[in-house]
């Protein structure tokens, strides 16, 4: 037992310690711990049991849980800049509390992209997309999987294998456009550290409600549209169906509605028809002078409609 330990124990230190992946390491398990965590809490607060604390609240407010995420980010993202390279210890604790940021902010990934609480809602799954997304991405780099081509090529001096380099990676770049363009995220992502998977899908046929598949299907190429989306019911509406029952086992049901936009109320100061400005005064000459009080009634009124066009006619802007 005792030599199995220490073969274990010279493995991790080889593996991640002098490899340099032990910060990588501390990341991707802070993401998960958190993911995991605030996901049993959030759980445990839509079936509203009692003996859990509940939503943070200051005052009236809900403090969502992206605020404590972009605080410990920040907090470890700063720290980092100050921590020497050499104290260990210290940048493993700060990789921990950046994963936890990156855990909780990820979380309501869908948050801040509509900028609304859609976290129970269809529309909220993007944020379980995003968490398994970079979870993906941070596990195929521990694993010593490199973006964009081999990795020895960075560390070659000579002018032929950067001239390779430069060209393998315009040309991925280019395949990932357009497999993303074609609407397959998970084959991009995957393909930016298997360039070979990004040629299948740039070659293979677009979703068919995909930016290529409007742009070069459709009327244009009815056979072609028509052969998408037979292959979308056979074979991507099974396997989202299978990736829905993960999310849901893993995370939750998301199965409320989404919110209705309540009417945009007229906010003080935004009449149903804004006037016009006076016309300038003449001054006699043929021409129109620029008189103090006509300034000051355009400048008023360019900020009176400002303001009510930013909100639809609603309350003052966020500042």
């Amino acid at each position: 037992m005792a030599a199995y330990d220490s073969g274990l124990h010279a493995w991790f230190q080889q593996y991640f310690v002098v490899s340099g992946r032990l910060p990588l390491l501390s990341f991707l398990l802070g993401l998960l711990g958190a993911f995991i965590g605030i996901r049993v809490s959030v759980r445990l607060i839509r079936a509203e049991a009692r003996w859990w604390p509940g939503n943070v609240r200051l005052g009236g407010l809900h403090v969502h849980h992206v605020v404590f995420g972009v605080v410990f980010m920040v907090t470890a993202g700063v720290a980092g800049f100050v921590v020497p390279d050499g104290m260990t210890v210290w940048r493993t604790a700060l990789a921990v509390l950046f994963g936890i940021g990156t855990g909780l902010v990820l979380d309501e990934f869908a948050l801040l992209l509509h900028l609304e609480d859609v976290y129970w809602t269809e529309r909220g799954r993007i944020s379980l997309d995003a968490v398994f997304a970079v979870v993906a991405l941070s596990t195929m780099v521990l694993m010593g999987l490199r973006p964009l081509g081999p990795y020895g090529w960075w560390a070659s001096g000579r002018e032929e294998s950067v001239t390779r380099f430069v060209l393998a990676v315009a040309g991925a770049l280019l395949l990932v456009v357009v497999t993303l363009l074609k609407g397959k995220t998970w084959t991009g992502l995957v393909g930016i550290f298997w360039p070979p998977l990004l040629v299948v899908g740039a070659l293979r046929l677009g979703r068919p409600r995909s930016p290529w598949a409007r742009r070069r299907y459709g009327t244009r190429h009815p056979g072609k549209q028509a052969r998408a989306e037979a292959r979308e019911r056979r074979l991507r509406v099974p396997m989202v169906a299978a990736k829905v029952r993960v999310q849901e086992l893993v995370a939750g049901r998301h199965d409320l509605p989404d919110p209705v936009p309540a009417p945009p109320r007229r906010a003080r100061g935004c009449p149903p028809r804004l006037p016009r400005a006076a016309a300038r005064p003449w001054s006699g000459r043929g021409t129109r002078q620029r008189s103090g009080r006509w300034i000051y009634e355009q400048n008023r009124l360019s900020a009176v409609k400002s303001v009510c066009a930013h909100n639809g006619g609603g309350a003052p802007p966020m500042t």
